[in-house]
Order: structure tokens, then sequence, then C-alpha cells
């Protein structure tokens, strides 16, 4: 059990620990990577993720950068869904993938493989471990066509998921600020062509961090929202004279909700020796250590009747979510999952869960709705599209790049076929097209 007990010291005091280690702030460079011939020819995608930017932040705290170029570009204004649970690692890294959670088996931020007997934690060195990663990351994806890409941040890009490095990328830190991200990013776009970047990754965990620590309504909130809208602001203006064909695809992972402690529901007592339970207040996981153990304590927590949250058995977990056993393989998600209902928490003695909270369903939550824009050279401007799953924006990029899908996914290219411009400079759309996007099947 020590094992354990340090996970959750490491959960409430790790930052206080890093704060101590140096940080790596060196660009990491893949040697003898170059763009082929056709790969110069084609445009460039920036994909930006702002952590935690609900879907209606632009319009309500006047982000104005952002609703410029929404207004000007390609917008999903009533938001885009994220794949369940709404949290950071899997919802970037499914839109890196276009892989539900769990098929590409970054089921949480926290999470116990009973296969490895082993834990996956943000913020340790399992991140670095491609092995945990499934599914071919996009610029894994890129570089297998010889298109040199770059990540400025993204989960899973420090590690070797999907057997390929970007060319180009940082282990992350939070030390570099907007206009350093800008100057960055535009010495990429400025070497020479057989090694200039055409697929780059950006990432602002700001909006997410006040969000949690202060709440969506908070002016805390809103000032990290005005921070990253002009950092967006500044990196286009940075850009521009480079007159190069950039398209710009600006997402969030998950929305966000102030959770009031009224709302607060104790977690049942486990029998922690018998039962692996991992507590991420709107979805807790429990893994039996022997299977047989199942189903006494799945018919012991339905007999309480709990009125503020659903018991189930995993293999029972809602079709539409795409989080059961019959996603995951890997037993990750756990045994029996426990999911509070509305926007209530589960919390435990262990650790004070934050003021925002996010993890919910967007059905129940439609705060939970991600943020989704698309500008430049290869989306319509002026634009309004209906809501959509965050699966689809993998294909869509791979589209725009050229790029052949070469593994089964689950999002469709077909979905986003109507933001681009009949005039984009999208090229090798035929190659693309006699490639069928391989759908998995579940």
């Amino acid at each position: 059990m020590k094992r354990y007990a340090f996970l959750f010291f490491w959960m409430f005091f790790g930052h206080l620990i890093i704060g101590q280690i140096p940080v790596d702030t060196t660009q990491h460079i893949i040697p003898g990577r170059k763009n082929d011939a056709a790969a110069m020819a084609r445009p460039y995608v920036i994909l930006i993720s702002a952590d935690g930017f609900r879907y209606d932040y632009i319009e309500k705290y006047n982000a104005i950068h952002l609703k410029h170029l929404a207004q000007n570009g390609t917008w999903a204004k009533k938001g885009m869904r994220p794949s369940y649970p709404s949290i950071t690692f899997p919802n970037h890294y499914t839109i890196a993938t276009g892989l539900y959670p769990a098929h590409h088996g970054i089921v949480d931020n926290v999470f116990y493989d009973p296969g490895r007997d082993e834990m996956y934690i943000i913020g340790r060195e399992s991140i670095k471990d491609g092995s945990w990663y499934g599914g071919l990351p996009l610029w894994g994806l890129a570089e297998k066509q010889n298109v040199v890409s770059a990540s400025l941040f993204w989960v899973g890009s420090e590690s070797d998921a999907g057997g390929m490095r970007p060319t180009y990328y940082y282990s992350y830190h939070e030390m570099f600020d907007g206009d350093d991200k800008a100057r960055i990013i535009k010495d990429w776009l400025q070497m020479d062509e057989e090694i200039r970047p055409h697929f780059i990754t950006l990432y602002f965990p700001e909006v997410d961090k006040n969000g949690h620590k202060y709440g969506p309504e908070a002016p805390e909130t809103m000032a990290a929202i005005h921070y990253v809208d002009e950092s967006i602001g500044k990196l286009v203006a940075a850009l521009e004279p480079l007159q190069l064909p950039i398209s710009y695809v600006f997402v969030s992972d998950h929305g966000m909700i102030g959770v009031d402690p009224k709302d607060y529901i104790p977690l049942p007592e486990i029998d922690k020796d018998k039962y692996k339970v991992i507590n991420s207040n709107t979805i807790t996981h429990i893994t039996a250590v022997n299977e047989a153990d199942i189903m006494p304590l799945y018919h012991q927590l339905k007999a309480s009747k709990p009125k503020d949250y659903n018991v189930y058995l995993a293999k029972d977990m809602p079709r539409r979510l795409h989080y059961s056993t019959r996603e995951d393989k890997t037993r990750r998600i756990g045994d029996i999952i426990l999911v509070p209902k509305g926007s209530k928490i589960m919390v435990d003695p262990i650790r004070k869960p934050s003021i925002g909270k996010h993890g919910f369903d967007w059905c129940a939550v439609p705060e939970m709705k991600a943020t989704f824009i698309a500008w430049g050279d290869a989306f319509k401007s002026g634009k309004t599209i209906k809501s959509f799953e965050n699966i689809h924006i993998y294909p869509m990029i791979a589209e725009l790049l050229g790029l052949s899908v070469l593994e089964p996914i689950d999002g469709d290219a077909k979905v986003l076929h109507k933001i681009f411009k009949k005039s984009s400079n999208i090229v090798m759309q035929m190659i693309v097209s006699k490639t069928p996007q391989m759908r998995q099947a579940r």
C-alpha cells in the first residue's frame, strides 16, 4: 500500500517538488529528419490548445482577438463535444489520434493498469513512456510520410507514442510565456525548407489552472483568458509577414464548471487491500485485485441505493460514451465505475477538491463543451458550424496536410469537409481520397 500512498502524496505535493527540480527548457531535436520534395510544397498547420477554455468564453469574456479570428474563420459557436471523460490527458490525446480514450488507452490523468501492475501519473516519467499510448499521433503520422513536425507541448509528444517523436519538441514545463512561444514558432517557420516543420502543436495551460483554482466566473480566470487571447493575437501578427500558407486550428480539451461544497459526495468506504481506487472527483475507477471480488462489491454498492451517483460495472457503461469494457480491453477504466449525477463530485478525506471542475459527461453538464475555431489559408471565412465530436480533428488535419491515415481511427474526415475553402491549398487531395479513412471496428 505504500506505493499507492505515495501516489496521493504526489498528487497533493508534487508541484512543490517540481518547483525544486531544475527545469529542462532545451529544445530536443531528432537528427537526420527532412521534408521530402512533396512535403516542401504542402501547407502549414498550427494546432493550438488552450486547456479548459470553455466554449462560451470567447463571448463571455470578450476575447477580442479570438472573436475576430472566429468571426472571420470557422467557428463551432455552440461548442465542440469532448470525449468522455472530459479530462485533460484523455482529450488532448484523442485530438492527436482521432481515437476515443478507451481506444488509445489514456483513460484519465491518473489510472491503474492491472496488466502492467503500474500507475500512469501526470507529472511523472510515465508520460514519456510511449508504451502507454495507443494510436498514431498526428506528428508521427506526418513524420512517417516525410513531413517534419514540431511540438511546443502536447500530451504524448515527448514520448515515442506510435513509434515517432516530433522532429522538434520540448519536455513539458511552464517557463515560456506567450512571447517566447511566438518567437520559437516563428524561428521554426523561418528555417530552411528541407527542415522546416509543416505541422506544429502549441499548448497554453493558464485558463485551466485559474479555472480550477478560482472557478470559471472569477476575475483571475478572465485574466487568463485575456492572456491567451493576446498571445494568439501576437502569434498571428508575428507569423503574418512570413507570407506562408498557414492554417490555424484553435481548440480546447474541455470546459469548466464551478462546484459548490453542497454538491460534494463522500466516497464510499472501500477495502484498499482488495481494490485499487482512483478517484478523479467526477469519475471513480475501482479495479479488483482479484476478479472474483468484482461482483460482491458491485452488489454492495448497489444495495446502498446511492442517490447522488450511479454505480456501473465497466461493461455496462452507456454505449454513447465509448467508455466500457467493450472498448477497453486493458481494464484501465476499472471494473466498477462510480459516476456522480449532474455536476456533483466524489470527494475523499485525502485531498481537497478544486473550486472549478471538469470530467463530466457533456450531455449532463453542457459547460464541459470545448472551443473550436479555425482560420487561415484553408478555412472558410464567416462560417458557423454545428457542434461535433473532437475525434474528427485528426482526419481533418491529415487531409489539410495531404497525409494518408495509416491506422484505424474513430474520426471521419467527411464531418469537417464543409469548412474547407473550395480554392484552399490542400495538397495531394487525390492521394487522400484514394485512401479511405479506416474506421475502427468496435
